[in-house]
């Protein structure tokens, strides 16, 4: 754990403590929406996936769609949290001009999914564990577009009724880098159960971000109490679609409360949006408490009731999640706890690792991962998914580099040459063809050693007196070898021909 006072912001009139609380609404991986049939597929045209019921049309009736019930189960479980077999929906009023019903149903005191926890790692070696409240299901809006006419607004029913998973969690996270860590490990839960794509571009996974400040101690009160009043009045800035942004208004919100708080004023309880270009928030309505929404059960609803033997059934069918693949990539294959954590938070890049140890050699697949193929890709701008070289090349091109067949420079070269298109075959194959295996000769490459020595008799001397001076005469054979001659057998002649010890 990180120490406390790396928590605290520096003001004008002391220090001040940030508190942060999440709201996730993550858009559940089902081809139907929540309560009617018609196609949840994202990039439809305009109002094309709109049935009867999405549009609110006389005596159209909600039924529950099971798969989506059965995805935030799955999820409640991966979030180590209590799953309600008794739930209820409610009618949430309020003003949407892109939901035709005029209301929302969604879950309000008896949701399907109620508190847990999941740890989150901040830091290399700081783990934070962040409480979940719950985890409800409701539909989503429709989108108001008020961008293709001077005077006239446009609405898209196509995400009306979208089913949705609203994970709210507690006020556990203390500094912008908290916030987004554990958004971050929210996004790696759901994609390894596969009941969201996080997809947060197209709007698939998005943050509602609660910041408030107290005065230094102030949290500490509020842990021994539970009385939120230590906390101070929290703003709600809505549907943040980015990691990055998340931590940017987190930092923001926090800076600009004690600017307000330093100079005298007050914090309104309000609704605020971000604007990425100026990284700033912007006052968008007051904030509503509970009962301006007026919820009341739905009536054209039963209550969702499911038996104990339904979750149990799920829960036996659910994958191995980051936290367990973590430590069983330490356990199985050696790696150090941050580089099983960063391959272990992505389920592609957790996999397409595990194809390559095949290899026999868990730590120089990790290193090769991480390293050399993270690194390219990052360059290229590609994700693990539509890399040109496949896991199973990787793993061909290390075993290679184990059995002696080339070095690891040139193991990078044919990389380099797979990655870029110019080769398309196995490594074995690129490595034959062009003429890449080391030389493993001794005869051979003593006899580059001597003609190097012989050039270079000043250079020879000072090496006896400084051995660390032999590195050069390494890259002169490498060099005169093109790289093919056998590092461990080079160093082994120089130090024989040179008398280092």
């Amino acid at each position: 754990m990180g120490a406390e006072p790396t928590k605290l912001l520096q003001g004008t009139t002391g220090d001040w403590e940030v508190v942060v609380g999440l709201e996730v609404h993550a858009q559940v991986s089902s081809k139907s929406k929540l309560f009617s049939g018609a196609s949840a597929e994202y990039g439809a045209g305009p109002n094309e996936n709109v049935s009867l019921v999405d549009a609110a049309m006389p005596g159209m009736l909600p039924v529950i769609n099971k798969y989506c019930v059965e995805q935030a189960i799955r999820t409640g479980l991966g979030l180590n949290a209590k799953i309600n077999t008794w739930s209820r929906f409610d009618r949430k009023n309020y003003f949407y001009p892109d939901l035709p019903q005029g209301y929302q149903i969604s879950q309000y005191k008896d949701p399907i999914v109620g508190e847990g926890e999941v740890e989150v790692e901040v830091e290399p070696g700081e783990t934070i564990t962040v409480g979940i409240e719950r985890l409800h299901l409701e539909q989503d809006a429709g989108k108001s577009i008020h961008d293709l006419a001077p005077k006239e607004s446009y609405v898209d029913l196509n995400r009306s009724g979208v089913a949705l998973m609203e994970i709210v969690s507690k006020p556990h996270m203390r500094t912008a880098e908290e916030g987004a860590a554990y958004f971050t490990k929210l996004r790696s839960i759901v994609r390894y159960l596969g009941t969201c794509d996080g997809n947060m571009e197209e709007g698939s996974m998005r943050a509602d971000v609660n910041v408030s400040v107290c005065r230094a101690g102030s949290y500490e009160k509020f842990k021994e109490t539970g009385d939120f009043s230590h906390l101070g009045t929290r703003t709600e800035t809505k549907n943040v679609n980015s990691i990055r942004y998340v931590k940017q208004v987190i930092d923001y919100e926090a800076r600009r409360q004690i600017e307000v708080l330093e100079g005298g004023g007050e914090i309104d309880q309000e609704t605020r949006l971000f604007d990425v270009k100026s990284g700033t928030t912007r006052t968008m309505r007051s904030k509503e408490d509970a009962h301006d929404y007026r919820y009341f059960p739905d009536p054209d609803l039963l209550p969702l009731e499911f038996d104990q033997a339904w979750v149990d059934e799920i829960k036996a069918g659910l994958p191995e999640l980051p936290d367990a693949k973590k430590h069983r990539f330490i356990n199985e294959y050696g790696l150090s706890a941050y580089d099983a954590s960063v391959l272990a938070a992505d389920k592609a890049s957790a996999a397409y690792f595990e194809e390559v140890a095949k290899c026999g050699d868990g730590k120089l697949a990790s290193n090769w991962v991480t390293g050399e193929l993270f690194g390219a890709l990052n360059k290229a701008d590609k994700d693990i998914e539509t890399s040109p070289v496949s896991a199973a090349q990787l793993g061909e091109l290390i075993s290679l580099i184990k059995d002696g067949t080339i070095s690891g420079k040139i193991a990078k070269d044919v990389f380099a040459l797979m990655f870029e298109g110019e080769e398309t075959g196995s490594p074995a194959d690129i490595v034959e063809k062009r003429g890449l295996k080391q030389v493993t000769d001794t005869g051979a490459i003593e006899k580059i050693v001597d003609e190097i020595i012989a050039a270079n008799p000043e250079q020879a001397e000072k090496v006896k007196e400084k051995p660390k001076t032999m590195g050069w005469f390494v890259g002169q054979v490498m060099k005169a070898s093109q790289g093919k001659a056998n590092p461990q057998a080079v160093n082994e002649i120089l130090k024989k021909k040179l008398g280092v010890e």
